[in-house]
């Protein structure tokens, strides 16, 4: 269990958030397209997981932008959006947003970012919801740099997960 705080009130997190070293433990989430996106659809590249609670909030909106401006210039790199938005949600935000280089996706039918990466919210006025958190994944799934914001209303060091990508 880990915690985190939303506009400086503590909340608690459901299960173990990974760490720099750890392998990354599989997803199932759905994207845009209503298809299913795992661990094993990321291959042989590296990945920047942006998890958030909503993509119709201002600081949510500003990681997702930010993010694809600074993945655009990374090679053999996947950048990953994951909530339990709405597909749908994604595909209006992304196109009004002019963002291609995103896999987008939600975890409304197997919440396995719950089960796996300890980042629900549990009490709070974002119950239920994911906490920020962003992890950078090699080529082999491990974990290079792993970000559980502790304050949900801020953004996450955006140069901390660029840097482990630059790094390898």
């Amino acid at each position: 269990m880990g915690s985190v705080t939303f506009k400086h009130n503590p909340i608690e997190t459901i299960g173990d958030f990974p760490h720099v070293g750890d392998k990354a433990a599989d997803f199932k989430l759905v994207t845009s397209d209503l298809s299913e996106f795992s661990l094993a659809d990321v291959g042989e590249k590296r990945l920047i997981f942006n998890i958030f609670p909503s993509v119709d909030t201002p600081v949510c909106a500003m990681q997702l932008k930010k993010f694809s401006q600074l993945a655009a210039e990374l090679d053999n790199t996947l950048l990953l959006f994951a909530s339990l938005d709405l597909p749908f949600a994604f595909s209006r935000f992304c196109a009004a947003e002019g963002i291609k280089n995103a896999i987008t996706s939600s975890d409304y039918r197997h919440r396995s970012l719950a089960n796996n990466y300890g980042v629900q919210m549990e009490g709070g006025p974002l119950e239920g919801l994911y906490a920020r958190a962003v992890i950078v994944l090699d080529e082999e799934q491990a974990v290079l740099h792993s970000e559980l914001v502790q304050e949900v209303t801020d953004e996450p060091d955006y140069e901390a997960a660029i840097m482990a990508i630059k790094k390898q």
